[in-house]
């Protein structure tokens, strides 16, 4: 239940400004212990880059997710302002809910709000009301009990104490309390602030709302007052048979949640993690159609430049906004889509269809729609997903052409689950998490920019759930599970309660284990497991410390070649291998040399098409072939490893030739530049490595297993396949078998292994890989604490049991069933 006193709410004010009514509704919030008055700067930040106003003359200004921590408790306070204030231009404010919610608490407040923002007669009545219960009764659902004049005095006798349990005076201690009491003839009654209620009362007791660290006072008369005093008070400060505990780690298994009776009516991929209950809302933007017409080449090349000058200005101040939200890292998408807008080839080829007289925007449609339609064909997931990128640029382009406006995806005023067709990452980053609780689309990927983007607003998302969704009708209740990829449509009402208590549960957790992120990684028999970071930029490098990273497994150093739209010089690789190291404060820096082949279309690469590109030059084949490519970098490498602490490891190592070429080279260049030895790695990916690794661990210092590429390979299946990807499961025995040949090969030679695969950012490979003997697990950015506090509740001994049980199993439905 939303708690909410009297003392919470503020009748008849009249301030003359926005600003003055958020500063008086936070003096509620800092008055009632909900919030540090620092954060009162934090609600004005909000107003910059969101519209707090909902309907119906109701806002709830609320500060910014990066400054949770000055949230003190979780709360709400209302100032009713009967005249009201402008807002926003054209919006009148006459309630103003100010919020104090750390991470995503604030969803479930708004989801309470919901009743009085879609009644617009209930909204006016309050706004005008002057009994502060009429507040209370709408926005809790109950009318608080006015207490009665014998319930405003103590007995002489008391005592005062202090609640210590973690959650305060809640059932299971009220209900030991109220025992206690009732063990005596002596009338007892227990004070919290002005409310005064009967000790042998549960349903009273409750009444008080007394949450840890409250001051409360116990007092009573009678025969045996002292002695029920005495036992009362022992009992209060050993907390009531309830022991003080940290924020018990959440069960991983109860993520694997499904209604008892609702069947899933769509089943996507996991996008992002999240569970959340709420109506559905279609999104369905209208199709820009362009039609070719003849048209003036002058005038045709005036309006597309200024359409591409439109939509960079745009995307530049796009970026400006999201790297306030999000960090660098997700807001260096859009620096990606303006240099789109750059491109010399895609600008050139426009610019020659209007020359021949075609309309300048089905030119620009036509150049883009070439390069979309190859991107879509790849086998790489992650540059497949870049369709949508460029179809974003497109779309921004057009709307500039043609004066359509921009239709971002929106739910009204009522928080709901998006469902649509597919996003791109502009409406992803617009999405307002106030509002859109979750979404499920019928395309996309999980390693789009759209999915990227979902998982550091934290939104549950689904993708890939096929067209069906799109027949879904609009305002039907349902429960989307981003853990596992499942929609539920009409839950019947103890499956939402079940959801909705998972997803408090999961913020609990995910804040607990953010709290202990920079703790080491030991387990429970200390036994220490490094947990490092999968990254591709300096930015990400930066959040990866932040986030408890003890270094770098793995750094994709194809993004270099992939975004920049030429091919980066050696001085321009060093700068970054350097200034990533640097990033990383003498933590390790892994760098694994250029991993791109025949399938990933790179125009200034010039590499010539293949039709199966996975069995191709690809990794290492590639870096062979084309010495312009990898010299350079190798170079940069070791130059890097004169100022900073970086290690080499070469991608698609498939024989001891290989390696035994690979190691000369380098040897070469290291000899060349007078650097210094470092410690030199390989990708295990192929069945081959696996086979061959008691020969390849004699000749390099660690292993780096890619669990992605060793399931395809292992499995024969297309891990972006429609209908195979599912079963491309890297807990499959015989991946995991894969594993356990790899570790046992290079432990007898001395050699360590670290997995950068997928599995080890699941909680369940990486106990299983702990298990099998894996010594570094590189994860991706924001899994990290999540990971580190999974191991730290185990013992190593439990670890490796469950690894021998897993290579024991037939299937990995039985692996992940452990």
């Amino acid at each position: 239940m939303l708690d909410l006193s009297p003392e919470q709410i503020e009748l008849g004010a009249s301030p003359k400004t926005k600003q003055e009514a958020i500063q008086q509704v936070a003096r509620l919030l800092i008055q009632s212990g909900n919030i540090d008055p620092r954060y009162v700067e934090s609600m004005f930040e909000r107003e910059k880059v969101a519209n707090t106003y909902l309907a119906n003359g109701i806002a709830i200004p609320h500060g910014m997710t990066e400054n949770r921590e000055l949230v003190l408790k979780t709360g709400i306070a209302v100032l009713q302002i009967p005249l009201g204030v402008e807002w926003n231009e054209g919006e009148t404010v006459q309630l103003v809910v100010g919020i104090a919610a750390a991470s995503g608490e604030h969803l479930g407040i708004l989801r309470k709000l919901t009743g009085v923002v879609s009644d617009e007669e209930e909204a006016a009545r309050l706004s005008v009301t002057e009994d502060k219960l009429d507040i209370i009764e709408s926005l809790t659902g109950a009318r608080p009990e006015t207490p009665t004049q014998t319930n405003t005095t103590d007995f002489e006798k008391y005592f005062d104490v202090v609640i210590i349990n973690p959650t305060g005076l809640h059932a299971r201690p009220a209900t030991e309390l109220v025992n206690i009491a009732k063990r005596y003839q002596a009338q007892v009654k227990v004070r919290s602030g002005e409310l005064v209620v009967d000790a042998k009362s549960l349903v009273n007791l409750l009444k008080l709302g007394a949450v840890k660290g409250a001051a409360v006072r116990v007092s009573a008369e009678g025969v045996d007052a002292d002695a029920a005093l005495t036992a009362l008070k022992d009992a209060i400060e050993s907390g009531l048979g309830e022991e003080e505990m940290q924020t018990p780690l959440l069960n991983r298994d109860r993520l694997n949640w499904q209604p008892k009776t609702t069947v899933a009516c769509a089943e996507g991929v996991p996008a992002s993690d999240g569970i959340v209950v709420g109506q559905i809302c279609q999104h369905t933007p209208k199709e820009i159609k362009v039609e070719d017409a003849p048209s003036s080449p002058a005038s045709g090349k005036r309006q597309f430049k200024n359409a591409v000058d439109a939509a960079y200005k745009e995307l530049v101040k796009l970026y400006d906004e999201v790297k306030v939200r999000l960090g660098s890292g997700q807001a260096s998408i859009f620096l990606v889509h303006a240099e789109f807008l750059q491109d010399s080839e895609l600008l050139n080829e426009t610019e020659k269809l209007i020359s021949e007289k075609h309309n300048a925007a089905w030119a620009w449609q036509q150049t883009i729609q070439i390069r979309i339609d190859q991107l879509k064909k790849l086998d790489d997931p992650v540059l497949a997903g870049r369709a949508m990128d460029l179809s974003d640029v497109c779309q921004r382009v057009l709307r500039h052409m043609l004066g359509i406006a921009d239709e971002s995806p929106s739910t009204s005023h009522i928080p709901s689950v998006l469902i649509a067709d597919d996003l791109t990452p502009s409406d992803t980053a617009n999405l307002d998490p106030d509002l859109i609780l979750g979404f499920i689309t019928a395309k996309g990927g999980p390693t789009s920019h759209t999915a990227i983007i979902a998982r550091a607003m934290g939104i549950p998302a689904i993708v890939a759930a096929g067209e069906g969704v799109l027949e879904i009708e609009n305002n039907t209740n349902c429960i989307l599970d981003g853990f596992n990829g499942k929609l539920y449509l009409n839950p019947l009402a103890d499956e939402i309660e079940s959801a909705q208590e998972l997803h408090e549960e999961v913020e609990r957790q995910l804040n607990a284990d953010f709290a202990e992120r920079l703790s080491p990684t030991d387990t429970t028999d200390g036994h220490n497991v490094e947990v490092f970071a999968n990254v591709n930029r300096v930015a990400d490098a930066v959040k990866a410390i932040e986030y408890g990273a003890e270094g770098v497994g793995l750094m994709r150093t194809e993004f270099l070649f992939l975004e920049s739209g030429k091919t980066p010089t050696e001085d321009e690789q060093y700068e970054v291998y350097r200034d990533m190291a640097k990033a990383l404060n003498g933590a390790p820096l892994t760098i694994r040399t250029l991993d791109i082949g025949g399938d990933k279309q790179v125009p200034h690469l010039d590499l010539p098409k293949e039709d199966n590109s996975f069995l191709g030059i690809r990794g290492i084949r590639l870096c062979f072939a084309r010495p312009d490519l990898f010299l350079p970098q190798l170079r940069a490498v070791y130059r890097a490893a004169k100022e900073v602490n970086v290690r080499i490891m070469f991608p698609m190592i498939s024989t001891v030739e290989d390696v035994e070429q690979v190691l000369e080279i380098v040897e070469k260049v290291r000899a060349e530049l007078n650097a210094p030895k470092i410690e030199i790695g390989i990708m295990v990916e192929v069945p081959s490595a696996v086979l061959l690794a008691e020969h390849l661990a004699k000749l390099v210092d660690f292993f780096s297993i890619g669990t992605n590429d060793l399931t395809q390979y292992t499995l024969a299946m297309d891990r972006v396949h429609p209908q195979l990807a599912k079963q491309a499961d890297a807990l499959n025995p015989a991946v995991l078998r894969m594993v356990d040949l790899t570790v046992k090969a290079a432990t007898k030679e001395g050699k360590w292994v670290a997995v950068c695969g997928g599995a080890a950012s699941d909680t369940k490979g990486a106990s299983i890989l702990v298990g099998l003997g894996v010594k570094e697990l590189s994860v991706t950015v924001p899994t990290i604490p999540t990971i580190k506090a999974h191991l730290r509740k185990t013992s190593l001994t439990d670890l490796q049991a469950l690894a021998q049980q897993a290579l024991a199993c037939r299937t990995a439905a039985e692996v992940r069933a452990l």
